[in-house]
């Protein structure tokens, strides 16, 4: 009897570090972001190093979870629910790792938006806003899994449809400038690769607040409507 229990704290224990190092890569992968933003309101080389300095933590993290979480497959046996976890948990850090590699293409897209722009800069005012929301998102996305709480689940799809909309409104005015003036091409092109790589952080994070009503409900609401999500979501 008590080995079987101090078994089940061992295990307990495991899960436990499993979910301090996500969170740990969540921090980090959000402080990436988050200096990404920044370097691109500020042309600041050395916050956009920063981004790309945090890569190397930020994967090694998603190994070590990787390693650890396949551990306790092998040796805990773990039943339905926690299985459940530990799979989305694998699933998450793919998210994070992806928002960490996005946000280094920001940081570098935007040291090519001032190399570029010789006095000729696009307007890119909706950018930042986006940036704020995808932000917010991210933020959202973790809490809800700290929390195991999926009242924000489909709050965050529809910013997600926000987010795509402002981008095909940055798109067509980012087209619109390089007709007229083609010496913004350039810049321009940057602006839209730093625009799309925004968008795919807002999709990550959606993916991520998806994967809580996994592990809560054992609902996969991926690929379904906004409706179909809030259904879920309230029942």
């Amino acid at each position: 009897m008590q080995t079987d229990l101090h078994t089940s704290k061992q295990y307990d224990a495991e899960l436990a570090q499993v979910r301090t190092q996500v969170l740990r890569m969540a921090s980090l992968v959000e402080q990436q972001v988050v200096y990404a933003i920044e370097s691109l309101r500020r042309t600041d080389v050395v916050v956009s190093e920063r981004v790309i300095e945090s890569e190397i933590e930020v994967n090694g993290l998603e190994v070590s979870i990787d390693e650890l979480c396949t551990t306790i497959i092998a040796r805990r046996q773990p039943n339905s629910n926690d299985l459940r976890v530990i799979i989305m948990v694998l699933k998450t850090i793919t998210d994070l790792e992806r928002i960490g590699d996005e946000a280094k293409k920001i940081a570098l897209g935007t040291r090519g938006v001032y190399a570029e722009a010789r006095g000729h800069l696009p307007r890119f005012a909706n950018v930042a806003l986006v940036a704020e929301i995808v932000l917010g998102m991210l933020r959202r996305a973790m809490n809800a899994f700290e929390k195991l709480d999926a009242s924000d689940v489909a709050a965050i799809a529809r910013q997600d449809l926000e987010v795509d909309e402002y981008f095909q409104s940055i798109l067509r005015q980012l087209l619109t400038y390089m007709i007229e003036d083609p010496r913004t091409i350039s810049a321009a092109l940057n602006i839209i690769f730093i625009a799309k790589s925004l968008e795919r952080i807002g999709d990550h994070a959606k993916n991520i607040s998806e994967y809580v009503i996994y592990m809560i409900k054992g609902k996969d609401i991926r690929h379904v409507t906004l409706e179909e999500k809030e259904r879920v979501v309230e029942s």
